[in-house]
């Protein structure tokens, strides 16, 4: 019953206030030109880190562009143009998959008691 509840709570199709939040955090998304995934810190999550890496280096490039763009329209207190917003898609995902993938990769380490590739050392 609690696992019906919780998915009902976060599905933003059907609980309206998880629909509003969703609103909420796309409107100000769009404001900077930033997509929901640029949001991950490779600093605070080797795997997003690793994931990053085997991502084509367009998408990444992509990626570093839009986060200069939101840190300069953010220092300058301003917001994209209302036309460039339109066109903004927010909840568009290219980390996601790569990185359902690591994480795949990193607990299929652990099951078999190897270190991850991050903590390895050379002997």
């Amino acid at each position: 019953m609690l696992s019906k509840l919780s998915a009902w709570f976060l599905n933003p199709r059907r609980n309206p206030l998880a629909r509003l939040h969703r609103n909420a955090i796309a409107s100000r998304l769009r404001k900077y030109g930033l997509r929901y995934d640029d949001l991950y810190d490779p600093y605070h999550d080797l795997d997003i880190k690793e994931a990053l890496a085997r991502l084509p280096r367009e998408v990444v490039d992509a990626r570093n562009q839009r986060l200069k763009r939101a840190m300069d329209l953010s220092m300058k207190h301003k917001y994209l143009p209302d036309d460039v917003q339109a066109i903004q898609t927010p909840f568009r995902s290219y980390l996601s998959d790569m990185l359902a993938l690591v994480k795949k990769e990193s607990a299929e380490r652990e099951a078999l008691g190897a270190l991850p590739l991050y903590q390895r050392t050379i002997p």
